[in-house]
């Protein structure tokens, strides 16, 4: 586990483009990185911002403490999403073009909240400990 501090992620629904979904990516101390190998990082990046297109806002932070996950994205609703009670989805081990596409395809038809993931995305999804949860929430 990381002994880095993750940065700050703003609470689902903040801010200018909160119609559309958010997807953060890790690319902290072990997502992203040689620790992981076997995948092409940039490309995965570069294939989700592309597959996603204008239906969502992508970022990459710096670690979100969850390094057992690795590679780690978080997908947060968008504000149509969290009045009809999506809530942010963490998925782990995101770890090959597949899972890439399946992600991109659920988040540009609107993801939590709005339509339902693919159900091999449950085969991904993980809950972060409370601590985590609640850094992301402060």
């Amino acid at each position: 586990m990381s002994k880095r501090s993750p940065r700050r992620v703003p609470a689902p629904g903040a801010g200018a483009g909160a119609e559309r979904p958010t997807v953060t990516v890790c690319r902290g101390c072990c997502c992203g990185t040689p620790k992981i190998p076997g995948l092409d990082h940039a490309a995965q990046l570069r294939d989700l911002r592309q597959a996603v297109g204008g239906a969502a806002r992508v970022r990459v932070t710096d670690c979100l403490d969850a390094c057992e996950w690795a590679n780690v994205i978080v997908i947060q609703p968008s504000a149509t999403g969290r009045r009809a009670g999506g809530r942010p989805v963490w998925l782990g081990l995101v770890n090959d073009r597949d899972a890439t596409a399946d992600i991109a395809a659920w988040v540009a038809s609107g993801g939590p909240g709005v339509t339902d993931p693919p159900g091999i995305l449950d085969l991904y999804t993980f809950s972060p400990s409370r601590r985590v949860r609640a850094e992301l929430d402060e």
